[in-house]
């Protein structure tokens, strides 16, 4: 991952210039966003989301002491929060994981007003492609098709052996099923396959999925609009991202909290910048379910995204009033 890393951090780079641009928005906020939809009539919108569009699901922050999950993974003795995504712990005590995948796993948590946003995105003819760095698929659940979604991190579609070459897949349903036997269940699955069986979810010194590295280059310099909502933008190569956007498409941040700002190394977001060293950038501070409906009521789809979130019959419990 370090190299990919450094490979998006020249790109970065590259794309730092003098140029003085005009602005491409008539205003910086989301009203200038909608209009900017509607006037230049965009059909390649790329949104990049992370854990802020799960937070109303009510998935559990494992990170957070206090929490029953962190609370329940720390008989583990994790070193960090971070460990249960490292091979190295995993090898040595793959109960805290798999207590964490049982947690996580697809059907446990329904999609959010956001999740259904990007739906409609798509259903509006807009969506070009969703990166998401979580792993819940709630973005299939809410009904996003597959071909519109990259999970950078991965997800649960699949499961595999570890340390295996070639790549031992196992279908994930088997997994399932020796989870929920507890650690007799998984201890016999590793017996039968040679292995420790996980997800294909994203380790650190892990390589993102094939996927991701076939599509982002050429999805970010089609792109006419990038829509990043919650996330911090720490993590990468998913936050170089930002960076590779095609200039000509404004970016818009729906996040509790500024992410991704520039500096003198990164070609990041410029909306706390003033006059024209920001010519694109866009900052709605809000959740993003609120954020989401704000967007929505601007482009008159209010309607249109409460009836795709009543009709599914399914939703996270999420009462953001509409603004």
């Amino acid at each position: 991952m370090g190299q990919v890393c450094q490979s998006f951090k020249s790109l970065m780079q590259l794309q730092l210039q003098d140029e003085k641009l005009p602005p491409l928005l008539s205003s910086f906020d989301m009203e200038g966003i909608a209009g900017y939809i509607a006037e230049k009539g965009c059909k390649q919108v790329v949104v990049m989301c992370g854990a802020g569009i799960s937070t109303s699901a009510g998935i559990p922050d494992f990170r957070t002491p206090g929490t029953g999950l962190y609370d329940n993974l720390q008989r583990f003795n994790l070193p960090r929060a971070e460990s249960i995504f490292e091979l190295k712990f995993f090898r040595k005590t793959p109960q805290a994981f798999y207590e964490l995948v049982r947690e996580l796993w697809p059907g446990n948590y329904e999609p959010t007003p956001a999740h259904y946003f990007l739906r409609l995105l798509n259903e509006k003819g807009i969506l070009r492609r969703c990166y998401t760095q979580n792993i819940d698929s709630l973005e299939g659940r809410a009904g996003l098709p597959a071909e519109k979604l990259v999970a950078a991190h991965g997800n649960f579609d699949e499961a595999h052996v570890i340390d295996t070459w070639p790549e031992i897949k196992v279908p994930v349903h088997e997994l399932k099923r020796a989870l929920d036997a507890g650690e007799e269940g998984w201890k016999e699955l590793k017996k039968a396959k040679g292995g420790l069986v996980k997800p294909k979810i994203v380790f650190f010194g892990e390589a993102l999925p094939d996927r991701f590295n076939r599509l982002h280059m050429t999805d970010l310099a089609a792109c006419d609009l990038l829509i990043v909502m919650g996330t911090s933008l720490v993590v990468y190569p998913f936050a170089g991202l930002v960076g590779v956007a095609n200039k000509s498409a404004p970016r818009l941040l729906i996040n509790r909290d500024q992410a991704g700002t520039c500096d003198t190394l990164e070609s990041g977001f410029r909306f706390h910048l003033q006059g024209e060293d920001n010519w694109r950038d866009v900052f709605h501070k809000d959740d993003c379910d609120a954020g989401c409906r704000t967007l929505a009521e601007h482009l008159g789809w209010k309607d249109d995204l409460e009836a795709l979130i009543q009709s599914e019959g399914r939703v996270s419990v999420c009462n953001a009033p509409w603004v």
